[in-house]
Parts: C-alpha cells; sequence; structure tokens
C-alpha cells in the first residue's frame, strides 16, 4: 500500500513550532490519527496498552522520569497519548501534567469522539490546548500537504489526476481503502466500521441500552445521505420518542457516522428550528449518484470549514438554502457571519439553476457555484470572477478548498 503524506503533517508541525499548548487531534476512527501523530511524537502512549496505562496512572512525575524531562535537551520531546479520554479522570491527569511540564515538553492528544463533546459542563482545559479535526483524503489533500497561505485561503487551480479522482469517488476517503483501491477490501472495511461503530464504541462510550433499535437507525440514516432528518419518521419507525432519536442522531455524530448541515440563517434560533440535513462521513457507500455527488461535496466543504476554522484563518459556517416556496441551494458558506459563496451541485452538466441566482441576489453573496462531477477540469480559478453563478468543475473547485 501507497503511503502519503497528509495535510495534518503540516499543520501539527507548525503547531508544535509555535505554540506552547497541547495539540488535540480529534477525527472519525480509521481517518488515520495516529499514523499521522506518532509521526511527530519521541514517545508514545496508549490507554489501551496496560503497559502504558500504569505509567498514566502513575502520575506525571513517573511520566516526567520515562521522557527524561530532567535532561538537557536540544528541542522539547513531544508526548503523544492516544485513546486516553478512555480515563475518567482523563482531564484532571492532563491538566496537572501541562501545568507542571509544559515549558519542558509539548503534548499531542488524539480520540474521537469524548474529545469533541468534553466542553459540556464545563472546560477545566480551556487555553491550555488548540483542536484540530482531521478528515480523509479530500481532491485537494492529494495535491497539496502545506498549510493555506493567510492572505488567500483558497488554493490556485491545479489538476488531480484521474486514478486518485477515481478512487476518491469509488473507494472513499479515508486512508485504506482509498491506498488500496480495491472493492473487496473496501467493502469488507466498510461493513466493519459501520459494526465497529455501533457495537463497539457506543457500547463503550454511552449508556444506550437499545443498541438493535439504534443498529436500526444507522441502516435508516445510510440510505438517507444528503436528505432532510425528519426526526418524527424516524422515530415511528425505529419506535422510539422523537427525543430518543434525537439523542442518537446526536450520539452519531459525535461518532462521526455522519453530521448535520442545517439552514443557513443569520439568526441561530431560527437555524435549530428547521429540520437539518444529514450526510454520510464515508460517501463510497452511497448507492444513488445524486446522493453520492452531494454527500462528496458535503464532506469536502466541511472539511474546509472545520480546517480553516481551526487553523484560525477566520470563522466559518456550513449550511443550506431553503424557502417556504421550495428554493433551495444545497450549500452556502459563510465567511465572519456573512455568505461569502453558494454551492449547487449536479452529477452531470445541466441548465443553471435558477436558484442559485435567486439566493445570490437575495444575501449579496460575491460567488455562486453550480459544482458539476462529470465535467473536465478547467484550468481556470473559480474564485477569480466575482458575481454571477457560474457552472464549474468539481475537479477545479474541490482542487482549491483544503
Amino acid at each position: 500500500m501507497n503511503v502519503r503524506k497528509r495535510l495534518y503533517d503540516a499543520i501539527l508541525a507548525e503547531h508544535l513550532a509555535t505554540n506552547r499548548q497541547m495539540a488535540f487531534v480529534t477525527g472519525p476512527r480509521q481517518v488515520g490519527k495516529t499514523t499521522t501523530c506518532r509521526n511527530h511524537a519521541h514517545s508514545y502512549a496508549n490507554w489501551d496498552n496496560v503497559d502504558d496505562r500504569e505509567q498514566i496512572l502513575a502520575g506525571p512525575a513517573k511520566l516526567a522520569d520515562r521522557l527524561r524531562l530532567d535532561r538537557l535537551a536540544e528541542a522539547a520531546p513531544v508526548a503523544l497519548f492516544d485513546e486516553l479520554h478512555k480515563y475518567p479522570r482523563w482531564k484532571q491527569f492532563l491538566k496537572g501534567f501541562f501545568d507542571t511540564y509544559a515549558d519542558r515538553l509539548r503534548i499531542i492528544v488524539t480520540g474521537s469522539s469524548r474529545l469533541d463533546v468534553m466542553r459540556r459542563g464545563g472546560d477545566s482545559l480551556m487555553g491550555r490546548y488548540f483542536r484540530y479535526r482531521m478528515h480523509p483524503f479530500s481532491v485537494a489533500e492529494t495535491l497539496h500537504q502545506d498549510i493555506p497561505d493567510p492572505k488567500r485561503i483558497v488554493r490556485p487551480p491545479q489538476e488531480v489526476s484521474a486514478a486518485d479522482f477515481e478512487a476518491l469517488w469509488r473507494h472513499g476517503g479515508f486512508p485504506e481503502p482509498f491506498l488500496r483501491r480495491n472493492d473487496r477490501f473496501s467493502r469488507r472495511w466498510q461493513s466493519l466500521r459501520l459494526e465497529q461503530l455501533v457495537r463497539e464504541d457506543i457500547r463503550d462510550l454511552t449508556q444506550i441500552q437499545q443498541l438493535d433499535q439504534l443498529e436500526s437507525l444507522v441502516h435508516l440514516l445510510a440510505g438517507r445521505s444528503a436528505h432532510q432528518i425528519v426526526y418524527g419518521n424516524l422515530a415511528q419507525t425505529v419506535r422510539v420518542s422523537v427525543d430518543t432519536v434525537r439523542r442518537w442522531i446526536d450520539v452519531l455524530r459525535h461518532l462521526h457516522l455522519g453530521f448535520l448541515v442545517r439552514p443557513w440563517f443569520k439568526s441561530v434560533a431560527r437555524s435549530l428550528r428547521k429540520e437539518p440535513k444529514w450526510f454520510l462521513r464515508d460517501w463510497a457507500s452511497i448507492a444513488d449518484p445524486g446522493d453520492k455527488a452531494e454527500t462528496f461535496v458535503a464532506c469536502h466543504l466541511l472539511k474546509a470549514v472545520e480546517g480553516w476554522n481551526d487553523l484560525g484563518l477566520g470563522s466559518f459556517e456550513l449550511g443550506y438554502l431553503r424557502d417556504k416556496q421550495g428554493r433551495e441551494v444545497d450549500f452556502v458558506v459563510a465567511r465572519d457571519g456573512k455568505p461569502w459563496f453558494l454551492i449547487e451541485v449536479k452529477q452531470q452538466d445541466a441548465s443553471l439553476s435558477k436558484a442559485l441566482g435567486y439566493y445570490q441576489e437575495q444575501l449579496n453573496a460575491p460567488l455562486a457555484f453550480q459544482v458539476v462531477l462529470d465535467a473536465d477540469y478547467v484550468r481556470a480559478d473559480c474564485f477569480a470572477r466575482p458575481r454571477g453563478p457560474l457552472v464549474v468543475p468539481a475537479k477545479t473547485f474541490l482542487s482549491q478548498v483544503l
């Protein structure tokens, strides 16, 4: 299997060189967190390893001895803690370790779920860490592994290889299936990942008892990527309450099965009252070409928005647009509270969406694109032409984000 350098190698290298805060690297199971982070660590401790667990439970002083923090060193060593969130007192441990030794080492912490929800009930580590959300490979990441220029965060256009684009579309962006490019392996990998999420992650990290009903919800959601979530209909099908479905979907979102995109309004309260759209994290298993195309673009946009936010390049939001008259645009990306660009996704070239022009005018958005999956690459900057909706190839547009 080929080894590809990741964008997150550059992100971690910059973080460790310029910040004293801990780096919290979160993301879906099997997205490559541990592999990438170990490239930057001098010491590795995994809570699931009994020997490492005993070292952690022995306290910060024992770990300091292991890291030889009492020795003069040319550069501060980097300690990596993996799966530490499974330790009930992990926040207290990190707080004590960081406060005592932050001037002598750098710390990376990896995890998938509890690191994302740790702020509930107060965050005792506030100010002591920066979070980086890791995503699967994208079109842009096959071309660029450096951090975007803060003065112009969109990339210059560059043609993705036909083999890489086909592999992304067919096998998804998770490293193993993307790099293996084998249909049999990908199908087995997808099935096992889903089983592990339902039967292991949910069992280990939540108090949910009705696993059979939750598994039914997972299979329903697997067939509804790129569609609005109607909580009442799902609750009736799975035979639980609406509040239970909402809570379970929130759990599945934090475990990275999928994510929600809400309708965009300037008022956050109005957005929360409307039904969100659901998208799977792994688009490769989606059968319907239109749903797969929209999910493919949605995952790329989420990666860009979260990446730009994590890098401190601005405040970005991802939403969609829909009104009572049924006019809808698949996505809007807002920058610092104002619509920046609108996206309508098409599998094949088609006449320009009327809703795209309507919403661009209503929201005064500088840019609007109809992104076509099957269109050939065009060597031109999508972001260089202001105003007026524009039909652009996905191969061009997606090469310019993150």
